[in-house]
């Protein structure tokens, strides 16, 4: 049985939808449309994206935690309801 990770196959599927502009400054800037507000920004390309990752994953546990509505990306839909097995389950 493969292990699926849901949150980093959810973070991994968002990254893949960011697009980056480079600024006037030589800076550059991240974004992930789908997921609204999320933006950063870095001195370099690779530093954008890592301040990227990071304040997505922040957003995404604001999210959960205030019961906010979290976009649907690459069929992951992390507003589900857990399902849990019963204890004589496992």
């Amino acid at each position: 049985m493969a292990v699926r990770f849901i949150l980093t196959d959810y973070v991994n599927q968002a990254l893949a939808q960011a697009a980056y502009d480079k600024l006037e400054d030589g800076t550059f800037a991240g974004r992930i449309p789908a997921c609204t507000g999320v933006v950063a920004f870095g001195t370099t390309l690779a530093e954008s994206e890592e301040n990227l990752r990071s304040t997505l994953e922040d957003w995404i546990l604001v999210g959960l935690k205030l019961g906010h509505a979290l976009p649907v990306i690459g069929g992951i839909d992390l507003n589900k309801e857990p399902q849990r097995e019963p204890a004589e389950a496992v």
